[in-house]
């Protein structure tokens, strides 16, 4: 009897494991692992703007939703991104630090120095001119996908990050949530970086002393911080030959997200750059040395300074730009030099720190979301 019982619990054993495996019938009573069970309902992000501010840029196919932002969020502080599961979007993108590292250069988790620093992740909703340095990727999307799988960064592949997405408990109900895919299967890369990019065009910082002052009739600027104001907008300056620091660095974003060559390069030719910045991308010759001008929103929390980060201070900032570059032919038209006083940088330092925006830096829904 009890071999007989044996015998047949095999026979059933079989007959289940060829209904599940014949190629010619599907199985009627196999689970579908690939679907994807939930609700899609997505809700509109409200994302706050003041005023003064103009409408943020937002592409038609990525429009943004709670459930996509926080998708986003979720990823961008997943160390699944990178290869050895150390590192993610956030490790050299701060939010104490305006989401910049606070290094020179960063490093990935091969322990590989890059170039260049970390950029401010700030108001960038608005720049429809490039981003990173050099500008080689057209928009926030086409930016997330590259550190992946730079050798120096994150050095993953997308295919091994999204088998890894597709094999967690989580996140395919927030793909489904976010994007309303039905199937583990049409997760991909571009629907990732669609979600980082949602995430990232939150950051929007209205909210320093400059915009109390300025725009909501609250306080009052400092005499300093006045005095600092005037300089950097060269607005009755005593200084004549001072060029002002708003050329480049504009209301209310305090950039033009243009590129420009600043002069920090002594150099005997245009092709003789250390890094080539803008020219490695298009081409032109003349670019050659140029890097996007940064905001300074923030800029007393993002040391060093530079896109080499070359300058551990604002003082060692000021001081190259009133000693004037060094003639190179592509060099901005306002870099030249001009008299700065030690108590004029302390003015427009002073000034500078009135656009930290510790709301910002300090908002919980821009904190890490596994802490």
């Amino acid at each position: 009897m009890k071999l007989f019982t044996i015998a047949m619990l095999a026979i059933s054993a079989i007959v289940a494991f060829n209904a599940c495996e014949d190629d010619n019938k599907p199985c009627s009573n196999c689970p579908d692992n690939d679907l994807i069970s939930g609700e899609y309902n997505p809700q509109p992000y409200n994302l706050a703007v003041p005023s003064f501010f103009p409408p943020p840029i937002i592409p038609a196919d990525n429009p943004l939703t709670v459930e996509g932002v926080e998708l986003g969020r979720r990823l961008f502080y997943d160390k699944i991104l990178s290869a050895d599961g150390t590192m993610s979007c956030a490790t050299c993108h701060l939010p104490e630090k305006s989401f910049t590292d606070g290094k020179a250069v960063s490093t990935g988790i091969l322990g590989i120095a890059g170039r260049r620093s970390s950029m401010a992740i700030v108001n960038l909703a608005y720049n429809a001119k490039g981003f990173f340095w050099d500008g080689r990727a057209a928009t926030l999307e086409e930016q997330a996908l590259l550190p992946v799988e730079d050798h120096i960064e994150l050095n993953e592949s997308w295919p091994n990050v999204i088998e890894k997405i597709r094999n967690h408990a989580d996140y395919p109900l927030r793909f489904r949530k976010a994007f309303g895919i039905d199937r583990k299967s049409e997760i991909t890369k571009e629907l990732a970086v669609k979600a980082i990019a949602q995430f990232e065009r939150t950051f929007i910082s209205t909210d320093s002393k400059y915009d109390k002052v300025v725009w909501k009739n609250q306080g009052w600027f400092t005499d300093e911080e006045e005095r600092g104001k005037m300089l950097f907008f060269f607005e009755e300056s005593q200084i004549v030959n001072h060029p002002g620091c708003s050329h480049c660095h504009i209301a209310v974003f305090f950039t033009d997200n243009n590129y420009k060559n600043n002069g920090i390069e002594d150099v005997a030719s245009l092709t003789d750059f250390p890094d080539l910045g803008r020219g490695a991308i298009n081409g032109n010759v003349y670019d050659n040395g140029k890097f996007r001008v940064p905001t300074l929103r923030n800029i007393e929390l993002t040391a060093p300074y530079m896109h080499d980060g070359r300058f551990q201070t604002l003082e060692q900032v000021l001081d190259h730009y009133s000693s004037g570059g060094h003639g190179v032919e592509n060099e901005d038209v306002n870099i030249r030099p001009f008299p700065l006083s030690e108590q004029d940088k302390q003015d427009l330092i002073a000034f500078m720190k009135t656009l930290t925006d510790t709301s910002f830096v300090n908002n919980p829904a821009f904190s890490d979301p596994f802490k």
